[in-house]
């Protein structure tokens, strides 16, 4: 065990250089980055989603990274631009004597888009993120639970994307 202990601190300090969380991998000349709220595409009709998965992701950007967040599109060295595309709450389990829904499942889909301001390119255009969760049918804290993981599960998978694609 004692013969391990540098070869883990070395392990650590390689990894280390190689990625960091608190964005050091990001270009110079990217420090804000504006992200206008998501646009509602889906038709869904669920009153905050888009104000949620804005707050989210913006609240992601600021504590794992060394951006800062621009509020004035024009003046933002990035822009990420985002939709939700699809909201479906559809039967995912059924009862095998009932013939009835047992699970929902809540299934988003966002469509995003990256743009380097600076340098007039695109890191990523009309990228496709979705995620999904079951719930118990009937059970709406369970479905607004849901719908809460699926929204983390999407902004982080947009901010993994955002921050590797450097």
């Amino acid at each position: 065990m004692k013969g391990l202990l540098p070869v883990f601190a070395g392990l650590v300090l390689f990894l280390q250089g190689c990625y960091s969380f608190t964005g050091a991998s990001i270009p110079p000349h990217i420090k804000t980055v504006a992200v206008p709220t998501f646009k509602e595409q889906s038709g869904a009709g669920v009153a905050q989603l888009s104000a949620e998965f804005t707050e989210k992701l913006i609240d992601t950007i600021e504590l794992q990274s060394s951006l800062s967040i621009e509020p004035d599109i024009n003046r933002a060295d990035a822009l990420l631009e985002a939709a939700i595309v699809s909201f479906s709450d559809e039967s995912s389990q059924i009862g095998s004597e009932t013939e009835r829904a047992i699970t929902n499942r809540i299934t988003i889909v966002v469509r995003a888009s990256f743009n380097d301001r600076v340098q007039n390119k695109a890191f990523f255009t009309k990228t496709s993120f979705n995620g999904f969760d079951d719930y118990d049918v009937g059970d709406f804290a369970g479905k607004e639970e849901a719908i809460d993981t699926v929204i983390d599960q999407i902004v982080d998978d947009l901010f993994n994307r955002m921050i590797s694609n450097w």
